[in-house]
């Protein structure tokens, strides 16, 4: 029953994308108002349909409709409801729904809130949008259906990858995708804007919230998934330059780029191109990643839905997407010419957006030359840590700086003496990292100039939120939490990167290891049985060298059931200043245990930073609101 009604609309969401690039090209060719209010209509059921097909899917994971494929393969009636629910979207189908879902919302609530727009501007939008729509719901049903049916119905599921049953993990693929996908609606735009003419102020005014929108959601969405990686994969750390890690990462730099664009376009009306270009980028880079992940051809503990089959269709469907967007943006393209006083606010802004493309590059050149190595040559490596830390450390001293400076300026041009202050503020950037070298310890060279760069930073957008508040510019709040989040992100990553224990060793039950200041005592193991798996608890004891501070932590090892699978589940104590965090796993034939033990400074505070960068997003959204 739920298959059929699934399918139903799926080729309903089909059907309509269609009629919908039809109405709206007639539109704009006899200017019917008949037909424009149709347009409404048609993109309400469109929506409707489509947010019908996803609860549809829901359903059937709820009430255990093993006559469903994907829900056979991916869920089991023992399963708490919670993640019955988050397994929907936990597979390449259910997932490629909520893409659908995400970009057919998007194209309504452009059209809605958007009305006081040019209307060819508008309609081109929509006739992209549904263009997209159209290509990923053909994916959809003919390779990737969501309700394709199972007979005779299975008694019992096969349940979902016991990794991917935690709530962080339930929540980071909604975020995600709300980000990635949402940067879809400027892909649009930014065609519109070239069909139409609709471009400069104007343009910048139409995407500036939705860039923003998209931004908050992608920074969210990117710092709950690191922070299930830290407490589920046991690797102990935030951010370890994954292949997966990084397809997320890209389309981050350029919307930060584009985000700050947007703001030059719209205050002095030039860097147009540069936007149009970023705009594009900025989709092209998320469905990249897409293909990335799906495709298989990244090796990742983060791929959990990869078929070859699959990724070639995104491959296709990216090629086109490419290929026509750079037909249209060069066949109208009118050259731009760029002059900046030096010493202005959009001077920074774009060299500061050069830093973020560099840094983009990097980060793209990483992610695929094991892949290009490996057709060529049949090589395997890895790009890890090093590379990156050698290649981008040493710019993000320049791009802190610049990143302080900038809102220093004023648009067009500035006077020198403005920056007094800003003197002041560098030498009691400097004091505070002396006071810290004397009392935590000596750092290597980059890592001294980086934690001056956030101090330098940090303290400045206490300066700018004093000035703000006298001033009453209530739009310059969200600038400076960001800000605030980024430098102290930082910082704290500075700190921990240099202070961070981490070692392994074997023990048995009833032996102890001493590391740096800390005693590991491994006191007992306890066996047990639940519902769905056995729990090996190992329970041990760590002690301070004071032996005042005393903590107890209990990693696990779990045998899962439905399906079979191995975890290694981390024990960690978070404190305000630091985390102990512990795991084990079996040594094959003997009775040891390798234990893997670390000391992380202020991972809390890393997490926090983080959710600051956000809200300064979102508070942006609240003003804009609240001004309109």
């Amino acid at each position: 029953m739920l298959s059929n009604i699934g399918s139903s609309l799926i080729f309903c969401i089909l059907g309509l994308s269609l009629i919908i690039i039809y109405s709206s090209y007639i539109d704009i060719k006899t200017n019917n108002k008949i037909i424009r209010k149709s347009i409404y209509s048609l993109s309400l059921f469109q929506t409707t349909f489509t947010i019908s097909c996803f609860f549809t899917l829901i359903l059937g994971f709820i009430y255990s409709d093993f006559s469903i494929v994907n829900v056979y393969e991916n869920s089991h009636s023992a399963k708490p409801v919670f993640y019955k629910i988050a397994g929907t979207w936990g597979n390449h189908e259910g997932s490629l729904l909520l893409w659908i879902n995400i970009l057919v919302l998007f194209s309504y609530l452009f059209l809605i809130f958007n009305h006081n727009h040019n209307k060819k501007f508008r309609l081109y939008t929509l006739i992209t949008q549904n263009f997209l729509i159209f290509g990923f719901a053909i994916f959809l049903l003919l390779d990737s259906n969501p309700f394709s049916s199972i007979y005779p119905v299975p008694p019992e599921g096969l349940g979902l990858n016991p990794i991917l049953q935690d709530p962080a993990l339930a929540i980071h693929p909604p975020l995600l995708y709300v980000g990635f996908v949402g940067c879809s609606i400027y892909f649009s735009a930014a065609i519109a804007s070239i069909l139409s003419g609709y471009g400069g102020k104007q343009f910048a005014v139409s995407i500036k919230s939705w860039v923003q929108t998209s931004w908050v959601f992608q920074t969210l969405g990117i710092t709950v998934g690191s922070i299930w990686a830290y407490y589920e994969l046991g690797w102990g750390g935030f951010w370890f330059w994954d292949p997966v890690e990084n397809a997320s990462l890209l389309p981050w730099f350029a919307i930060t780029a584009l985000m700050h664009s947007v703001m030059v376009l719209e205050k002095r009306n030039t860097l147009y191109e540069w936007v149009i270009i970023l705009c594009l980028l900025t989709f092209i880079l998320s469905v990249a990643g897409t293909f990335l992940v799906r495709s298989g051809i990244l090796n990742s503990v983060h791929t959990f839905a990869s078929d070859p089959s699959r990724g070639l269709y995104i491959l296709i469907f990216l090629s086109l997407m490419i290929f026509t967007s750079l037909i249209i943006f060069f066949k109208k393209r009118e050259k731009e010419s760029y002059n900046f006083n030096s010493n202005s606010k959009e001077t920074f802004i774009l060299a500061n957006n050069w830093f973020m493309v560099f840094f983009l590059a990097t980060v793209l050149i990483g992610t695929l030359y094991p892949i290009f190595l490996d057709v060529l040559t049949s090589k395997k490596v890895s790009v890890g840590p090093p590379f990156y830390n050698i290649v981008i450390i040493p710019l993000v001293i320049p791009f802190l700086f610049l990143m302080t400076l900038g809102p220093q300026f004023s648009w067009i041009n500035s006077k020198k003496k403005n920056l007094n202050k800003t003197l002041y503020v560098l030498v009691g950037a400097l004091i505070i990292n002396f006071f810290l070298l004397y009392f935590v310890g000596s750092y290597g060279f980059y890592s001294n100039l980086i934690l001056i760069s956030a101090i330098f930073l940090i303290l400045h957008t206490f300066l700018d939120a004093k000035k703000s508040i006298e001033n009453k510019k209530k739009f310059e709040y969200s600038r400076i939490i960001s800000h605030f989040g980024f430098g102290a992100l930082i910082f704290f990553i500075g700190i921990n990167h240099q202070h961070s224990v981490e070692t392994d060793f074997n023990l048995k039950v009833g032996e102890s290891k001493i590391v740096n200041n800390f005693q590991v005592l491994f006191e007992e193991i306890n066996i047990k049985e639940n519902k769905n798996y056995k729990s090996v608890i190992g329970n041990f004891k760590i002690t301070n060298s004071t032996k005042k501070n005393i903590h107890y932590l209990n990693p696990e090892i779990r045998i899962y059931t439905n399906p079979e699978t191995l975890t290694y589940e981390a024990a960690i104590k978070s404190r305000i200043n630091s985390d102990l965090y512990l795991t084990m796993s079996n040594v094959s034939r003997s009775d040891f245990y390798n234990i893997k033990f670390q000391n992380k400074p202020f991972m809390i505070w890393i997490w926090l930073s983080a959710f600051i960068i956000s809200l300064g997003g979102f508070i942006q959204l609240i003003l804009k609101k609240n001004e309109h």
